[in-house]
């Protein structure tokens, strides 16, 4: 039995199965390369679903992360720490916004969310106690706590979890009248992902965003941006929302803001919303960290200088160009997406995308596939245009043979 046959062998002993992973066993990884533990190399154009952004190991946040290592890695909010408020006044700047409500994964950061668009329902808003009213989009996707997948259209997601959280209003992605129609007086909050990363890359119709802000500030309502994924520098902008000129109520980030070194969330949003809070009403032991609020300063100092924002844009162009030829040949049955993140939606000719996902493996390249017939393509903002374009032709290898 080869190294990697014993390790999956084991995991499958000892683990849920819960996750379908690529048959791949990594050991190390720098960059955008992985190194698999036979010794194999491949190529990662998934980037941790956007949590690496940055690529593995980036030596900035490498060396941040092992000199807070050395000085204090968690007090719990029990007491303040040294690198608390930085954190916090960055990422306020960073978002323009005021105040910061940090946690540590994506679904904590979304819980959150809700908890304080109903907060802020009941206390600014004025809705009667127990009335408030959330809309969300079909085919969402914002983490798998029981609340969250409450107010999934997914089967997987949310089949054998109930009893649901009631106050969710599910309206189809992309449809302003459909929204405009879900609102009431008791709703409180919009949730969105700008761009729908799970169900396949999903880009909203030109004006939706613009939309959705319009609609919202007529009706008294929050506009809650999930860019957990979208956000960060990954469509060429900072935030996805920046594409449509739009600025929410309150985002939502994870993933890229802890690097692929530590999980770091957090709620970004007005001192009007997030001065809903008092002590003892919400919190986490590992929230804000100095280890996570170490490394996520590096994070936002990255994004300040706009080079990785301005690398995904120029990139992602040349991604979705060369991707847009496939288009037609009877190969590829569509393409969407934004800078450095695009959906391809694989022809049944081909296979299905965990087919082709498993292919690519086989010549060095990681995706990985959702919805069966889509393969997500994410690579690190920091891929080389030759390794992108190498990834590329590995794909088209592989649709062609």
């Amino acid at each position: 039995m080869s190294r990697t046959e014993d390790a999956i062998a084991s995991a499958e002993a000892h683990s849920a199965h819960n996750y379908h992973p690529l048959p791949v066993v990594v050991a190390s990884a720098e960059g955008a390369w992985l190194t698999d533990v036979e010794g194999r190399r491949y190529l990662d154009m998934l980037a941790g679903y956007s949590a690496l952004n940055f690529g593995h190991r980036n030596r900035r946040l490498i060396d941040a992360a092992k000199e807070q290592l050395e000085r204090v890695t968690l007090t719990s909010r029990a007491f303040h720490h040294d690198r608390f408020a930085e954190f916090c006044g960055r990422l306020a700047q960073l978002c323009d916004m005021e105040m910061v409500l940090p946690m540590n994964t994506g679904a904590e950061a979304v819980e959150t969310a809700v908890k304080t668009a109903r907060k802020w329902g009941y206390q600014v808003k004025k809705v009667p106690p127990g009335q408030a009213k959330i809309v969300v989009a079909a085919n969402n996707f914002h983490g798998r706590t029981t609340t969250i997948v409450s107010f999934s259209t997914d089967p997987e997601a949310r089949a054998d979890f109930g009893p649901y959280t009631p106050g969710f209003e599910i309206v189809p992605y992309g449809d302003l009248t459909a929204l405009d129609h879900a609102m009431s007086a008791n709703t409180v909050a919009v949730l969105l992902e700008p761009i729908q990363g799970e169900a396949g890359v999903l880009v909203p119709p030109p004006g939706y965003l613009e939309g959705v802000r319009r609609l919202t500030r007529e009706r008294n309502v929050l506009f809650v941006a999930d860019e957990i994924q979208s956000g960060l520098g990954r469509t060429g902008k900072t935030f996805a929302c920046e594409h449509e000129g739009v600025v929410p109520d309150m985002y939502v980030l994870g993933k890229a803001l802890g690097g692929g070194v530590v999980p770091v969330s957090a709620v970004v949003s007005s001192a009007e919303v997030l001065g809903v809070y008092r002590p003892g009403e919400h919190g986490s032991t590992f929230g804000g960290n100095p280890l996570a609020c170490a490394v996520a300063l590096e994070v936002i100092a990255m994004l300040e200088t706009g080079e990785y924002q301005q690398r995904a844009a120029e990139l992602g162009d040349h991604l979705h160009r060369e991707l847009g030829l496939l288009v037609g040949g009877g190969a590829v049955d569509a393409v969407r997406g934004r800078g450095l993140w695009a959906g391809v939606d694989i022809a049944p000719s081909r296979g299905t995308g965990r087919e082709i996902s498993e292919k690519l493996m086989d010549r060095g390249v990681l995706v990985k596939d959702t919805h069966g017939s889509t393969i997500r393509i994410a690579p690190p903002l920091v891929i080389s245009k030759e390794d992108l374009d190498w990834g590329l032709d590995q794909l088209r290898s592989v649709l062609s043979g």
